[in-house]
């Protein structure tokens, strides 16, 4: 049996383990998950033949080193801050590598090691960044192939809810970390580039700076500029493009209701709030306005961020309940971004019979023989239940197909990777079609010279 060591087994493993479990027996896979909490990993495996639950602490040097050595390959679905010792076990003990996350500049700095050793140390194959990544490259490689010059880049991404489960005003409920959703935007500027000109956006007006999108059979959605778009035109290709931007999906109308809370201070992660522990949410809404002997709490928001009674946002706001005199904080020191989240998750949880809904566009401009044309590629993922989440299964199966295609030697190049290859990238998104991750394609109109964006 070939073992296969999967460290981490939080929500969005629960697809890229069951992957590998269905091919156990036709591959002679061993699956081996471990997690801190080992009732979390026997969960996932549901008492399969072929795997294996262990209990995993992954700061315990000797315990991790043992799990590695006794690996054939291993995955690191951890938070990404701790991958890098799993990844200097890999290279000490000469095993290959898959993570979902963004190449860190501690991991780059293993790439010539990694190669020395003749490694594979796969990074960004699961949603975004990897099928972004892949689907984007596809199209460009084919486009650049014929002859063509790029002129345009725009990919947008979204975790959402499914049509099905909307039933909220913010049309919005958590499908991974809800804390990444509260923070998204923080501590840097949002970076692109629009028609040759360098455009900046800072945190505070990055919510207010949209560009509508339709998907077709789901209507219209908004995006709002991701931090630094400028990198990807060296690792897609694309130095001299005129315009690149990556964005976050959401349904129209989030950003601007989003935008209060940014205004308000309740995102920030940089301090605590006294006392928190006993603050009731209108307490904590409150903390925020000038005192007033008179005006409600309610009058005062409204008053300073100039919100009419009858505006939708001022519906979304009652909806969350933060001006509740019942319901207390109970988080001892947290910050105002940690208290936000704990609001939010009141009415944002995923419920039993929620589905979860992945949405992603890219748009692609070229010219070719003097005429400008445009290409729209988009995907639609719905998930199936809360285990197997349209999330889980956009992170996990890419995640688990490459990690078997590097376990069987189809794929081969050396080093600290991401999946811009086209030897990676076309087998892996031909089989994620046969699980429904599939994107659609057509022309439409180049959108061309826009003054009113420059």
């Amino acid at each position: 049996m070939r073992n296969i060591l999967v460290i981490g087994a939080g929500r969005s493993s629960s697809s890229l383990i069951k992957y590998l479990l269905d091919k156990s027996s036709e591959e002679n896979l061993h699956v081996i998950v471990a997690d801190v909490d080992k009732v979390t990993a026997e969960d996932k495996i549901n008492q399969h033949s072929n795997a294996t639950a262990i209990s995993l602490n992954v700061f315990e040097k000797e315990d991790r080193q043992n799990a590695v050595k006794n690996a054939d390959i291993v995955i690191s679905m951890l938070p990404a801050r701790f991958h890098l010792d799993v990844a200097k076990d890999c290279l000490e003990f000469g095993k290959n590598l898959i993570t979902a996350s963004y190449v860190s500049k501690e991991m780059q700095t293993l790439n010539t090691d990694v190669k020395a050793k003749g490694l594979t140390f796969m990074n960004e194959i699961g949603l975004d960044p990897g099928v972004d990544h892949m689907s984007a490259m596809q199209i460009i490689d084919r486009i650049k192939e014929k002859g063509a010059k790029m002129l345009l880049f725009e990919s947008f991404t979204g975790g959402l809810v499914a049509p099905e489960s909307d039933n909220n005003l913010w049309n919005y409920k958590f499908s991974w970390n809800p804390r990444n959703v509260v923070v998204a935007g923080q501590g840097s500027v949002s970076k692109f580039i629009q028609e040759g000109k360098y455009k900046y956006i800072p945190y505070q007006k990055l919510f207010r700076r949209t560009e509508f999108l339709h998907i077709d059979g789901y209507g219209r959605f908004e995006g709002y500029a991701n931090r630094d778009s400028l990198k990807y035109r060296s690792v897609y290709g694309l130095d001299d493009i005129p315009t690149l931007y990556r964005g976050t999906i959401r349904k129209v109308g989030f950003s601007r209701a989003w935008n209060v809370f940014i205004q308000l201070g309740m995102t920030d992660d940089t301090y605590q709030i006294e006392d928190s522990e006993n603050m009731t949410y209108r307490d904590f809404t409150n903390s925020f306005l000038a005192y007033h002997p008179t005006d409600s709490v309610e009058l005062k928001l409204r008053h300073y961020l100039k919100i009419d009674q009858d505006d939708i946002i001022w519906d979304k706001l009652m909806e969350l309940d933060i001006f509740s005199k019942t319901k207390k904080v109970e988080l001892k020191n947290a910050t105002p971004a940690q208290i936000l989240q704990k609001i939010l998750m009141d009415s944002w949880t995923l419920q039993e019979d929620d589905k979860d809904m992945i949405v992603m566009c890219h748009k692609f401009g070229y010219e070719f023989e003097g005429k400008k044309q445009q290409i729209e590629s988009q995907m639609v993922v719905i998930g199936d239940d809360q285990t197997y989440t349209a999330m889980a299964k956009t992170v996990g199966l890419p995640v688990a197909i490459a990690t078997l295609k590097i376990l069987n030697g189809e794929i081969t190049k050396t080093g600290v990777l991401i999946p811009i290859d086209k030897n990676v990238y076309e087998p892996i998104l031909k089989e994620l079609e046969n699980y429904g991750v599939k994107f659609t394609e057509k022309s439409v109109p180049y959108l061309g010279y826009n003054p009113d964006k420059l």
